[in-house]
């Protein structure tokens, strides 16, 4: 019998990263500050919430009253178990589907806002990814994103682009270290663009994926 193809909704399989990742990221969001960075990313969200890789469901108890629900895309069989415990926790409605974020298994121009949170890293391909994004928001609506990016610095984006060639993506579930989210972002097409970048863990030694932004933007 041949193999089973994998369909969009469980192409992406990472067994080994994704129960590391259920494990210990809640204690590294808080040791390195993250959460407080979703909270912020959250914050005056209202109506319906598309959150595009969601992961664990860490963002889920952060989301404010005004949201009416949340639809949350995450393609890896594990994470999306353990996130759909962690929507079951959550004030807001919440509801936990299987998916990719370059094919968006929703309706276009359904949502007020759609949350990208340390995701658009790890996705096959970036561009078609916020252009899914962009196509299931409605006209005004809002693109709220935190995530780790090129570091500015010759050194650290040079030591980026190697680790990207190498080892890292295959250690952590797909993640590379080195794209310029902020210009994909604007080359999809959102307008109205705010950022501000942050360096994670804020003392200390940087790392890969010490430079971050947090921000936003909206589908025109």
């Amino acid at each position: 019998m041949a193999p089973r193809r994998r369909s969009a909704t469980d192409a992406v399989h990472h067994p080994v990263f994704a129960r590391y990742y259920a494990r210990f990221a809640p204690a590294v969001d808080e040791r390195a500050g993250i959460g407080a960075h979703r909270a912020e990313l959250l914050a005056g969200l209202s109506g319906r919430v598309v959150e595009v890789g969601a992961g664990s469901g860490l963002n889920f108890g952060r989301y404010p009253a005004a949201v009416r629900e949340v639809v949350a895309v995450e393609p890896e069989p594990l994470l999306r178990r353990v996130a759909r415990d962690a929507a079951a926790r959550a004030a807001v409605p919440v509801r936990v589907v299987p998916g990719v974020a370059e094919e968006l298994p929703l309706d276009g121009e359904a949502f007020d806002a759609a949350v990208v949170s340390l995701v658009l890293c790890s996705v096959r391909d970036p561009d078609r990814a916020l252009a899914e994004i962009r196509r299931v928001l409605r006209p005004g609506g809002r693109l709220c994103f935190y995530e780790h990016v090129r570091a500015d610095g010759t050194t650290m984006a040079l030591v980026q682009r190697s680790l990207d060639r190498t080892v890292w993506p295959r250690l952590f579930g797909g993640c590379h270290t080195a794209r310029d989210t902020v210009a994909a972002i604007g080359a999809a097409g959102f307008t109205e663009l705010s950022l501000r970048r942050l360096r994670v863990p804020e003392k200390g030694a940087p790392t890969p994926v010490s430079a971050h932004v947090l921000g936003g933007a909206r589908r025109p």
